[in-house]
C-alpha cells in the first residue's frame, strides 16, 4: 500500500510539472525564445517580467493571448512585437497561461 501511495504522490508531482515543460517546449518550438528569454530581457521582456507587470490583472491570459497572436507594441518600449501566424488560439492561450504562471 505504501509503494502504491509513493507511486500515486510521484505521478501527481510529475504530471503538475509537465504543463509548464511543455509550454517552454511550446515557446521553443514556435520561436518564442528568439527573442524572450523566462529571467532576462533579450529583444523583448523577461518572461517573468510579464509575469509581474501582468499577474493578477483580469482577462489578462486572454490579453496576451491576443497580443501573442496579433503582435504588439509600445507596451515594452518602441520595438514591436510582429504578429506569430504560426500560434493558434488554443496554443495562444496555453503560451500566456503559463507566462503568468512564471514568478
Amino acid at each position: 500500500m505504501k509503494r502504491v501511495l509513493l507511486t500515486i504522490a510521484a505521478l501527481t508531482a510529475v504530471a503538475a510539472a509537465s504543463p509548464a515543460m511543455a509550454d517552454e517546449a511550446m515557446a521553443k518550438a514556435k520561436n518564442c525564445m528568439a527573442c524572450h528569454a523566462i529571467d532576462k530581457k533579450v529583444v523583448g521582456p523577461a518572461y517573468k517580467d510579464v509575469a509581474k507587470k501582468f499577474g493578477g490583472q483580469a482577462g489578462a491570459a486572454d490579453m496576451l493571448a491576443d497580443k501573442i497572436m496579433k503582435g504588439s507594441s509600445g507596451t515594452w518600449g518602441p520595438v514591436p512585437m510582429p504578429p506569430n501566424t504560426n500560434v493558434n488560439a488554443a496554443e495562444a492561450k496555453s503560451l500566456a497561461t503559463w507566462i503568468l504562471s512564471l514568478k
